[in-house]
């Protein structure tokens, strides 16, 4: 390597994090939902509905299923408990729109959004 040549780094984590949720995010645009993508220290989000956040490092997806919002015991450690593979971007796209469903639905009989916001 000659004095000006620098080391050429691969994709960093944020960048492989950010692929992935774009991937969830298009997606889930061909389910009809629309979907905000954010990244920053090595994960990226997939911000879906109020109490619908999509973490990924780029390997998995972890999201909140909801049954600790309503009061029942999560089921691991880390207080997620709902994952999917990024190999599986469909399967992972159903599942997440089973759960947009859910809070759509119980959003039509509550003034409360199922993160606890109250709208004035």
């Amino acid at each position: 390597m000659g004095r000006d040549e620098r080391p050429v780094a691969g994709p960093g984590p944020v960048a492989g994090a950010m692929e992935a949720a774009q991937g969830l995010q298009r997606e889930l645009a061909a389910l009809g939902i629309a979907c905000d993508v954010h990244a920053g220290h090595c994960l990226a989000l997939v911000s879906v509905w109020s109490g619908l956040v999509v973490w990924t490092d780029g390997r998995t997806f972890r999201w909140r299923s909801g049954r600790d919002v309503i009061g029942r015991v999560v089921r691991d450690g880390l207080g997620w408990d709902a994952c999917g593979r990024v190999e599986d971007l469909a399967g992972t796209a159903q599942r997440v729109a089973a759960r947009y469903a859910e809070l759509r639905r119980l959003a039509a009989f509550t003034d409360v959004a199922p993160s606890g916001w109250v709208p004035l």
